[in-house]
């Protein structure tokens, strides 16, 4: 199967060295495109991709592709799809779906009318410590869910990497609060109302940096979701997402360090929710960087076997739902009802 990748920033890095180790299970990275010539070139020649655009038009006119990875940022995300539908190439795109619900929905819609696969690299969900925890979720340990803590806290300075972050009028929910949500989802199922306070705790920051929120599911059972950029913690634990899930046959939790606990039966034990390091990966980004390679390879195999993943646009639209109804929540003071797509 032969790719290309749009975009190859930051974050776009994790991507390339996804797709170089997946050309063992005959994946083909034959194109890199980035608005920055030089970014694009240094992409080509540091994973030894053959060609390199800088105008995804092009590229997409000029490659025969089976599929195309968008990495961009997510306001040329609409337009971006709407190239590689009307070429008819499937779909991998970097979340979130759009700035706003309208877009994230157009997004989706238009691969739908074009028959074109979509799928969303929700990457947080394959992360190894959350992968093992959902496993001991379905093995029934700790019997039916019904309350959860779900926490990324952390005051480390992503802005360092990410500066247009300060400028972000969504910010703390949309950038990993969604992450969060997605987890929720995961792990709880579907939601029926979304509570959540929002705070702007640094004053350069244009859009709110922390957000606390209050979810009910469709279950019964009740999480708790935190986000922030501004914690004031020691230790840090990013960039660790720590889980607390509780049944009513006991708990299992990944805690900082990626130390698991599972309590059932009045008995206790630990679980070691890691994986080894990979050529390309280094602690502390370890767990989020396997994760990006983990999201390719489920998404590759389930279209390569005819099955959707698990990510599909029309299920993370259900995850972005609950980032509108948060931001509504918030705003309004009440709960709020998510949208069904």
């Amino acid at each position: 199967m032969r790719v290309a990748v749009i975009g190859c920033g930051f974050f776009a890095q994790n991507h390339l060295n996804g797709w170089r180790d997946l050309a063992a299970e005959d994946v083909q990275l034959v194109a890199v495109c980035d608005l920055d010539a030089n970014k694009a070139e240094a992409a080509a020649k540091a994973f030894g991709v053959p060609r390199f655009y800088t105008d995804a038009k092009t590229m997409l006119d000029n490659e025969q592709l089976d599929f195309v990875d968008i990495v961009t940022q997510m306001d040329s995300h609409l337009e971006m799809v709407k190239l590689a539908c009307a070429r008819r190439v499937d779909i991998i795109l970097q979340k979130p779906l759009a700035p706003e619900w309208e877009t994230a929905r157009a997004v989706v819609e238009t691969t739908r009318r074009a028959g074109v696969r979509l799928a969303i690299h929700e990457n947080f969900r394959y992360q190894s410590p959350m992968r093992k925890l959902k496993g001991v979720l379905d093995s029934g340990a700790i019997g039916q869910p019904n309350w959860a803590r779900i926490a990324f806290r952390t005051g480390y300075d992503i802005y360092a990497v990410q500066p247009y972050l300060h400028q972000a009028k969504r910010f703390a929910i949309l950038d990993v609060g969604i992450h969060m949500l997605d987890l929720a989802r995961f792990f709880l199922g579907d939601v029926e109302r979304v509570s959540c306070e929002t705070q702007r705790r640094n004053p350069e920051n244009v859009g709110e940096d922390t957000a606390t929120l209050m979810l009910r599911h469709r279950s019964g059972a009740v999480s708790v979701v935190e986000c922030t950029m501004e914690a004031r913690i020691d230790p840090d634990p990013f960039p660790e997402t720590l889980v607390t899930i509780e049944g009513d046959r006991g708990s299992a939790m990944v805690g900082p360090g990626l130390l698991g606990r599972v309590a059932s039966g009045g008995q206790s034990r630990e679980m070691d929710f890691g994986s080894p390091l990979l050529s390309w990966t280094s602690q502390p980004w370890h767990t989020v960087q396997e994760s990006v390679l983990r999201t390719e390879q489920a998404i590759l195999r389930a279209w390569r076997s005819g099955q959707e993943p698990e990510s599909t646009g029309e299920d993370n639209l259900k995850t972005y739902a609950l980032v509108e109804a948060a931001y509504v929540a918030a705003r309004e003071g009440r709960a709020v009802v998510p949208e069904v797509n």
